[in-house]
């Protein structure tokens, strides 16, 4: 059976494609450095994947570990990278070293050394597409700037870029639509996914740049205030505590669950499709925020007050949702999970976890990072 290697596979999606994996007979190699803000003082895997798989700790930004975990393997799913909107617009030059610089060293290996990789998959993110796609009635397609704060001194709605006003229908955003990424985070995942299929197509062999949208389930970082906004609701719901809510509520996101998302990955591996495919990766519904921490409240029966707080964070965008139509064709996938079912499942998870932070002293300093580097405005 082939050999796999995972950066960053002692993350969230990361583990959950790995027992897929093994499930199917694959030989997994994880390279991981257990970042303290994801994995807080939990250093190791999962109980169920210890010694049934090969673990390298380490950094994809060191090119002696890196090519040593890259050896002798036929798959490379890439997923070691700095994550989050937010912090990507302060922390510029650590998310370009490892999101970008690490990749090239993937890239240069894969290019210039003796090597039996048939099959690369990189992690991209729908943060590249910054706003999603519009319809104007007047204009057609259109896809909207960036939003300032001066911008939303009237409407947190979305402009159209050639009349200026707030007159646009959402619709689903494909793999064609506009690349015009609002955060720093974005621009690395863009810039990761060229990489990564420039270099399979230069070298002839199977590439896959998966645009994830919001994933979301049991397993995730209940301990990372800087990005999962299911996590930082859940911890505020449990502790019946104020849930604020950034601008009117009403922006909304396409939300994933993560065995959906393990299994348009692993479709990647499987099904032995040829040449380089670009994809979303979603449920293709939108759901906004507020809908999300009204479920929280009522399914954790939490005494939490929710608050529209009418706050704005420069690099977030008001709505995005997948079009579903290009990964049914290249893998016949389709998500299977509803919104809430899936919700529900990561709940039930988050209420059998003993290791939630006491206090919500770290996100409250996440947005204050913010607030001094003007980027955050209430």
């Amino acid at each position: 059976m082939k050999n796999v290697l995972i950066t960053g596979g002692a993350g969230f999606i990361g583990t959950n494609v790995t027992r897929r994996l093994l499930e199917l007979g694959y030989k997994v190699t994880i390279l991981d450095c257990f970042l303290e803000q994801i994995h807080g003082d939990k250093q190791e895997l999962p109980d169920d994947l210890e010694g049934k798989v090969r673990l390298i700790r380490g950094s994809v930004e060191d090119k002696d570990i890196f090519y040593k975990a890259l050896e002798n393997q036929h798959i490379v799913i890439h997923y070691a990278a700095e994550t989050g909107t937010g912090q990507s617009m302060y922390s510029i030059a650590r998310y370009s070293n490892v999101n970008i610089q690490a990749t090239a060293l993937l890239c240069d290996f894969i290019m210039n050394e003796e090597n039996g990789i048939e099959n690369v998959i990189v992690a991209s993110s729908r943060s590249i597409y910054g706003e999603g796609k519009y319809v104007s009635e007047v204009h057609g397609e259109v896809y909207p700037n960036a939003r300032t704060y001066k911008d939303v001194e009237d409407t947190f709605d979305v402009r159209c870029p050639i009349s200026g006003k707030p007159d646009l229908t959402l619709v689903a955003t494909d793999e064609n639509s506009k690349i015009h990424p609002s955060s720093y985070y974005g621009i690395t995942k863009q810039v990761q996914e060229e990489m990564i299929i420039l270099t399979a197509r230069l070298k002839g062999i199977n590439g896959f740049a998966l645009r994830y949208q919001n994933v979301y389930g049991p397993g995730q970082s209940l301990k990372n205030p800087y990005t999962g906004v299911l996590s930082v609701f859940s911890r505020l719901a449990l502790k019946d505590e104020k849930i604020l809510i950034f601008e009117d509520g009403l922006e909304s996101r396409d939300f994933v669950y993560i065995q959906d998302v393990v299994n348009a990955t692993v479709s990647c591996v499987e099904k032995r499709i040829e040449g380089q495919h670009i994809l979303n990766v979603g449920c293709g519904i939108s759901t906004t925020i507020l809908e999300v921490a009204k479920y929280i409240v009522a399914y954790l029966n939490s005494k939490s007050e929710i608050e529209i707080s009418g706050a704005f964070r420069e690099g977030d965008i008001r709505h995005n949702f997948a079009d579903m139509s290009l990964i049914k064709e290249v893998l016949d996938f389709a998500p299977q999970w509803t919104f809430k079912d899936g919700l529900s499942k990561f709940l039930d998870w988050v209420l059998t976890q003993n290791d939630i932070p006491k206090s919500n002293d770290d996100f409250v300093k996440s947005i204050s990072e913010l607030e001094e580097r003007g980027l955050f405005k209430n």
